[in-house]
């Protein structure tokens, strides 16, 4: 009881500052849960005068509630269905950025987790260069092998932790009550989307994890032209410190310096959404905060990407819809796609493919009488998951995390080059994965390993029967003299018999009559 007072407390705090901040002028009246739009009309009456633009409204909100809230905002902006595509693309200007903390205290941070002094540890340590919600980046260098090199220096916030785990417990709280209470909620999954959030935010608390992340896409992308990220100083990184290479780039949204320095920005624009391709695609590992402030082009025109906190998962049932629903809307081929719907479970059985087909027509075509420069990928899945509704398919948080980090790859793709093609800047990628995986090849590679696994069953065969003739033992020694059962269990035994005894000799005596009448008929 006293737990949820806490919670309604910090709600009606939250709710306070949402309404005096204005935010709840943004929430479209058609979205309220039943009764709920008069206290939403008594709450605006607390609104500030000239509160700013919806996007400003928001970000001042979030602010004043703390990092807690700064990182639900970045989450929920890649969640239209659950707020709405205008509060969505609201939402996506938020930028994490927060007071920098005291030098002494990250340094003591560092000194306490890499078990030395800074000063040992590094031949210099700058001021922070940036502060985020949950870390903050200092400049460094150190000396190794005679060499000096530069590098960025990652701190977790003090007391970060405490504050997150309190105000998730008041966000599961009230995922919990929503879906308690309407329906639409737990057709949303508010919990799960909740339990997403938390388990993105744990794992960017452990910069082990993003240093793993780092490393995993590195090796993912060693051979991919023009795209890399820096390496992982693995003797100075620890769960409150990552240590990585020192990016000496041109910031992706600075295009005065890169047109100064001779870069393509047609050329650039292509190699931002084939590597986000490649990644979500052909690995299922992919880096889920592509936004300027976290791409670079070094001297020799790669891109790099800094600060994998935020990485999207997909599995290959997942690759395989997203690549053929992409290949399906490039030949227009709707049956199939819709089909690959179906196959993936997206849509539930009762449904009509040929319904759920025409539904996909009526966004596909409209796509592909524009001009090719006009043709948005971004779009075209937004449009795609606001079918949903429609035909009962659950809210798949994996996929709204790619669709919304598609929309935002794709607009710093055409900041660079505005007549973009996406279809044909797509097409090599989706379609090399579609004849690597559901060709030939892959078919035969993916019986091949089905055998393998058979074989490897086969295999373990032996040991199999080995551990089950050692159990039966067991079991025979226990129950040699009898199976010795606790009084407890004895009564509840009885107990369950005398309850069902009745009803137990009936189903007996149907069953003898009804195989009598058959052996004598």
């Amino acid at each position: 009881m006293l737990s949820s007072l806490v919670h309604f407390f910090r709600l009606a705090r939250a709710g306070f500052v949402f309404a005096r901040e204005g935010v709840l002028s943004l929430i479209d009246p058609a979205m309220l849960p039943p009764g709920a739009a008069p206290f939403v009309r008594i709450a605006r009456l607390l609104e500030r005068r000239n509160a700013g633009s919806n996007a400003v409204r928001l970000a001042k909100a979030l602010t004043k509630l703390g990092p807690s809230y700064v990182k639900l905002g970045q989450f929920l902006a890649t969640r239209p269905d659950v707020v709405g595509a205008q509060i969505s693309r609201d939402l996506e200007t938020l930028q994490d950025k927060m007071p920098p903390f005291e030098q002494k205290t990250a340094e003591k941070i560092i000194a306490d987790a890499l078990g030395a002094p800074v000063s040992e540890l590094f031949l210099s340590f700058g001021a922070p260069v940036a502060a985020a919600s949950i870390a903050q980046v200092h400049r460094a260098e150190y000396v190794k092998d005679g060499e000096k090199i530069a590098v960025a220096v990652k701190v977790l916030r003090p007391g970060i932790e405490a504050r997150f785990r309190r105000d998730l417990e008041t966000f599961f709280f009230a995922a919990r009550k929503a879906e308690a209470r309407d329906p639409e909620a737990r057709r949303l999954r508010l919990v799960a989307t909740v339990e997403t959030l938390a388990r993105s935010v744990t794992m960017e608390m452990d910069l082990r994890l993003e240093a793993a992340a780092l490393s995993e896409l590195a090796e993912n992308t060693k051979d991919d032209p023009d795209f890399r990220v820096p390496k992982v100083e693995w003797d100075r990184t620890a769960r409150t410190v990552l240590t990585t290479q020192w990016i000496d780039g041109i910031p992706l949204n600075d295009r005065e310096r890169l047109r100064a320095a001779g870069h393509d920005f047609v050329r650039l624009s292509k190699v931002i959404i084939q590597s986000f391709l490649r990644q979500a695609i052909r690995d299922g590992f992919f880096h889920a905060d592509l936004h300027p402030g976290n791409l670079f082009v070094d001297a020799d025109g790669n891109l790099v990407a800094v600060d994998c906190g935020i990485m999207g998962r997909l599995g290959l049932k997942e690759r395989r819809f997203l690549a053929e629903i992409l290949y399906g809307f490039i030949t227009k081929n709707w049956y199939h796609t819709a089909e690959i719907h179906f196959e993936a479970g997206y849509v539930p059985a009762h449904h009509s493919i040929e319904d759920f087909a025409q539904a996909i027509r009526a966004i596909g075509e409209p796509i592909h009488d524009r001009p090719a420069q006009e043709i948005s990928m971004a779009k075209l899945l937004t449009l795609l998951f606001e079918v949903t509704s429609l035909f009962d398919m659950r809210t798949r948080p994996e996929l709204l995390l790619l669709q919304k980090t598609m929309v935002v790859v794709e607009g710093v793709a055409r900041t660079l080059d505005p007549k973009l093609d996406m279809w044909t800047t797509a097409e090599p990628v989706v379609r090399e994965w579609i004849e690597r995986h559901l060709g030939p090849i892959g078919r035969i590679e993916n019986a091949a390993s089905e055998l393998g696994g058979i074989a490897r069953l086969v295999g373990d065969a032996p040991q199999l029967m080995t551990r089950a003739s050692a159990a039966f033992e067991r079991f025979d020694e226990q129950t040699r003299e009898g199976l010795v059962l606790a009084p407890e269990t004895v009564d509840a035994i009885g107990r369950a018999e005398a309850k069902h005894w009745r009803w137990a000799t009936l189903a007996l005596w149907v069953i003898a009559g009804l195989f009598a009448l058959w052996l004598f008929r």
